[in-house]
């Protein structure tokens, strides 16, 4: 049985700040929010340099604090109004979350609202001005250098997008895109573009292939040419960032770089979702990773990644709309992998490796007294789910405190991204890095505890979780 480990995500091209890079958003959405620090001990775990926060959350940049984690921060779009009608608003607003957490939390950007002009047009009148002001309260501050604004923007405000030679920006926003693209241009900032291929492989009727849409190898017959350029498209991700540079230089702006604040793939779909699939996200976000970090670029611009931030780090389940929509995360509340990306091979990220593979068990002749005050707290402030170790539930067998304890410190361990001292527990804890699946199995209690760690949800044997269960409750009810 081959044990896989989410050892993800990026690790960040080294040297210039202006290298791309991977990083994920951060949505909040759950029904059961995992707490800021283990937020950012899975941060921590999966080596992830960059993310980007819908809002700023004070729990959360004072647990980024001292990490080195690059941050971009949101002006939420309820805010976006106030900021950009009041000079002041915009001081107090960068007081409060900027310069209050500045340098502890890396703050690197901040995004005024998202998709304003699509979600909010009655705020896109001012959302330039929203964009000066902030600008304006951090050079009051001596942060202008430091810190880049931008907003994030639909890829739908873009016309015509193939072929990108002849993409432009829906017109009627002119008189907001140009400038906007000036104050970009000024600040040395960037072009901040949600692009979703799903969205538009799913609203193309056929037209889009699947294998376009998920960055799979396309024999050259079968890329997409401009006909303009005679440039060969063979993803829609590319094909969009060019048909964005296209769009800027339509407008006479030729030097401001793209970021792609939001792109991924969702997992799981209602049935007329039919390609919301595991496979696919997997697909999708393993070669989009592989592609930034690998500096492919773009048929405009080769060479010259796109700096990306994948959506989402969690599935958030209080979404509203079709099953998919709560579906994007990598990771689930627990911090257990909806899936194990397939990166190996892409030279700069560790994935499925098994050589850093630990655990967390019980100390052999702990002493049983510390050892149940552990398990109480594990199962309490910890934050563990311990309701499978109940009388009458599947891994309440063998009913004594090593078992249970080793399944409640080994969720905890997982659940904090293994960061260091969370497999202790007053000393009756320690790290083990031998692979239970190729250890023998003495008894069937020890087979019964084996299978119900490995159906927990915090378990790494994703694989096989469904037939541990099984298995679990029918020895539950043999022994």
């Amino acid at each position: 049985m081959a044990l896989l480990l989410l050892f993800v995500l990026l690790i960040s091209l080294v040297a210039a700040d202006e290298d791309a890079f991977i990083g994920v958003n951060i949505g909040t959405d759950l029904s059961d929010m995992p707490h800021p620090t283990q937020v950012v001990a899975l941060l921590k775990a999966q080596q992830i340099r960059h993310v980007r926060l819908f809002n700023a959350e004070p729990a959360m940049l004072i647990a980024l604090a001292n990490t080195g984690i690059r941050v971009t921060v949101s002006i939420p779009n309820e805010l976006v109004l106030g900021v950009g009608q009041s000079n002041s608003t915009a001081a107090n607003w960068v007081s409060r979350n900027i310069v209050a957490h500045y340098p502890a939390t890396n703050i690197t950007t901040i995004a005024v609202g998202s998709e304003v002009l699509t979600t909010l047009p009655n705020a896109a009148r001012v959302l330039v001005n929203a964009l000066k002001f902030i600008h304006s309260a951090l050079l009051a501050s001596n942060l202008d250098r430091q810190i880049k604004i931008s907003t994030p923007l639909s890829s739908s405000i873009i016309l015509d997008s193939f072929p990108p030679s002849q993409a432009f920006f829906n017109r009627s926003w002119n008189p907001v895109m140009v400038p906007m693209l000036n104050f970009f241009q000024s600040t040395g900032s960037f072009l901040m573009l949600n692009i979703y291929p799903y969205y538009d492989y799913m609203r193309s009727n056929g037209v889009i292939p699947l294998d376009y849409a998920l960055f799979k190898p396309l024999p050259p017959n079968k890329e997409a040419v401009d006909a303009n350029t005679l440039l060969h498209y063979s993803n829609v991700f590319d094909a969009m960032v060019d048909a964005a540079y296209f769009a800027m230089a339509y407008l006479n702006f030729t030097n401001i770089p793209v970021m792609v604040t939001e792109s991924g793939w969702p997992s799981k779909g209602g049935s007329n979702e039919p390609d919301a699939t595991v496979d696919n996200a997997n697909t999708y976000n393993s070669n989009l990773i592989r592609h930034v970090l690998n500096k492919t670029g773009t048929p405009k611009h080769p060479g010259i990644a796109v700096s990306t931030y994948i959506y989402e780090l969690y599935n958030e389940d209080m979404k509203s709309g079709p099953i998919s929509e709560k579906n994007w995360g990598l990771f689930d509340a627990n911090g257990t992998p909806i899936y194990i990306l397939h990166l190996t091979g892409s030279g700069l990220v560790l994935a499925n490796d098994t050589t850093n593979q630990t655990y967390c068990a019980a100390k052999d002749g702990a002493d049983q007294k510390m050892l149940q005050a552990a398990l109480d707290w594990a199962c309490g402030p910890g934050k563990v789910d311990c309701s499978p170790l109940l009388q009458g539930k599947d891994c309440y067998e063998p009913d004594n405190v090593a078992a249970h304890a080793t399944y409640a410190f080994d969720t905890y361990y997982h659940q904090m991204g293994k960061a260091p001292g969370t497999c202790d527990f007053n000393g009756v804890a320690a790290i083990t890095t031998t692979d239970p699946s190729k250890t023998e199995l003495k008894s069937m209690g020890k087979l019964l505890s084996y299978l119900c760690s490995s159906a927990s949800t915090s378990s790494p044997f994703l694989k096989f979780q469904y037939r541990a269960q099984a298995m679990c409750l029918a020895l539950s009810l043999l022994l």
